[in-house]
């Protein structure tokens, strides 16, 4: 079970303070979550895509190359890397550089994006979504797989004879984790491809993200990449925690009711009772996080969103300190009861296993049958 934070990058005001941080303040804070991601001991850092305000995150794989080099165990992955208005050849070349320099500690999350404006701003249009989404992946799948791809579709100009360059690591692609809080399609395409599924789980009721969830995993055994509770999959979640629930409660609330995308509409209360939102104590954040498992079944990776909604670093940072303290827990919690079939987190060192694995077995296939 891999743990981690992610991130939308986002650029509020603290609502306490009315201080707003600069881009600048924003952009080193997000390389200092990161570095305290790894000592605390957690297994992944995320960071989201935007090309909009209040967002900076424009170019993700340039800060996961900078925090490449200043960490050594992390894995660096996205939140959205947006596969509708981004060429699918920079994609490759882009996250196939960065797995170069990281030694293979990199995945990426597919999505679409939820800001209108942005596809006409790259030439698409927000209409054409989901089968940008499919299009757009189909061709990265074969730029990672194929060493000269000759391609025609219908949102980007042919490729002919092309070599996307530099080729994976190892001739491993990155892992690819298709990320969607509402369609079905893309979670059909991740089942098709026998890639992971990520459920943001931040705003909607448990009931609406195990809908989906289910569905991949039916959809993953229909596809012969395994059981469906073998199906690799990823939540997210969010929490506020104090040594006193109280006081959690009273220190947040604040940023609850002025959060740029949930302020000023449910309560607090009503917030956290619906969607994975915890605040409170340790205890209730643990309990809380180990009870996903009885709605989602057993799954790979648990990301929270922590830096957000104006939250002052020195915050972001206790918070880590939190939860670096019941990371134990919640590590032995998953743990207890996991069926033996259930996969990791794909990482690259176990893809590499895997395809050498695969390559011995069709090689002594071939000599019984010589």
């Amino acid at each position: 079970m891999q743990f981690g934070l992610f991130s939308v990058s986002d650029i509020t005001t603290d609502p306490t303070t009315g201080i707003t941080p600069t881009e600048n303040e924003r952009i080193k804070a997000m390389v200092t979550i990161a570095k305290k991601a790894e000592d605390i001991g957690l297994d992944v850092f995320a960071l989201g895509e935007h090309h909009n305000r209040p967002f900076f995150s424009s170019s993700p794989t340039t800060t996961l190359a900078y925090i490449a080099a200043q960490t050594s165990t992390l894995n660096l992955s996205t939140s959205t890397t947006l596969i509708t208005t981004n060429d699918p050849v920079k994609i490759a070349e882009d996250f196939a550089m960065l797995q170069h320099l990281a030694d293979g500690r990199v995945d990426l999350m597919l999505g679409r994006g939820n800001t209108g404006p942005v596809y006409p701003w790259f030439g698409q249009d927000i209409r054409q979504g989901i089968p940008l989404a499919i299009e757009n992946y189909h061709l990265l799948h074969r730029l990672w797989t194929e060493d000269v791809v000759n391609w025609e579709g219908k949102f980007r100009t042919p490729l002919t004879s092309f070599t996307s360059t530099p080729r994976p690591l190892d001739d491993v692609a990155p892992f690819v984790w298709h990320g969607s809080i509402r369609s079905p399609e893309i979670a059909e395409q991740a089942a098709y491809y026998g890639d992971g599924f990520f459920a943001n789980h931040i705003f909607w009721p448990a009931e609406h993200s195990k809908r989906l969830i289910d569905f991949y995993r039916e959809r993953y055994e229909h596809y012969g990449h395994g059981k469906a509770h073998q199906a690799i999959v990823g939540l997210g979640g969010q929490f506020f925690i104090r040594k006193n629930s109280q006081d959690a409660v009273r220190e947040f609330r604040p940023y609850f009711d002025n959060a740029p995308v949930y302020g000023h509409g449910p309560s607090l209360e009503d917030f956290t009772r619906e969607t994975p939102l915890t605040v409170g104590s340790p205890a209730e954040f643990v309990d809380r996080t180990l009870s996903f498992r009885d709605t989602f079944g057993d799954y790979q990776r648990q990301l929270f969103l922590v830096d957000h909604a104006g939250l002052p670093l020195k915050t972001v940072l206790e918070q880590l300190d939190e939860l670096g303290e019941v990371l134990p827990e919640l590590r032995k919690g998953f743990a207890a009861g996991r069926p033996a079939d259930v996969p990791d987190a794909p990482t690259h060192a176990s893809l590499v296993t895997a395809r050498d694995a695969e390559a011995d077995s069709a090689d002594n296939t071939e000599k019984v049958n010589a």
